[in-house]
């Protein structure tokens, strides 16, 4: 399970499609819907917020926007709550920067031409993210 710190936009489509997946299952992780991933390391900064369901729908309603940008159909009734627009998750600029990196090594093999796009520029955060000093998070599976 990869829920990214980028920003979606800055994600090819096998990896906005396995991102929005991967967050729906997360969001029934949160939910209590079901008994695999339960301890996701990806999760824990979700679940340290007030209302972690909340959270992951915000965070999936900025997945859903990008998917619209694109022209793409994504299922928005499966999200369980409005985006929460105040809503702010700090993450660190050396967990963005460990997540670039690790974006750009995939784009290399499978859509070289977005990374030839991409290399040069900087990391965008999801909406959701404020980004912070600090190191790669300690949940992240290296």
């Amino acid at each position: 399970m990869r829920i990214w710190s980028i920003h979606p936009e800055q994600l090819d489509v096998r990896g906005l499609v396995a991102c929005w997946r991967e967050t729906l299952l997360a969001q029934k992780v949160l939910q209590g819907l079901t008994k695999g991933y339960t301890r996701h390391p990806q999760l824990v900064r979700f679940r340290a917020t007030d209302d972690p369901v909340q959270a992951i729908a915000t965070y999936l309603h900025a997945v859903a926007d990008e998917a619209d940008a694109r022209a793409y159909s994504f299922n928005r009734a499966l999200l369980v709550a409005a985006p929460d627009p105040d809503l702010r998750i700090e993450v660190t600029d050396g967990q963005v920067d460990h997540e670039w990196q690790h974006l750009l090594a995939k784009l290399a093999l499978r859509d070289p031409q977005r990374h030839d796009m991409l290399r040069a520029a900087s990391p965008r955060v999801h909406p959701l993210f404020e980004v912070v000093p600090g190191p790669v998070a300690d949940w992240e599976v290296r």
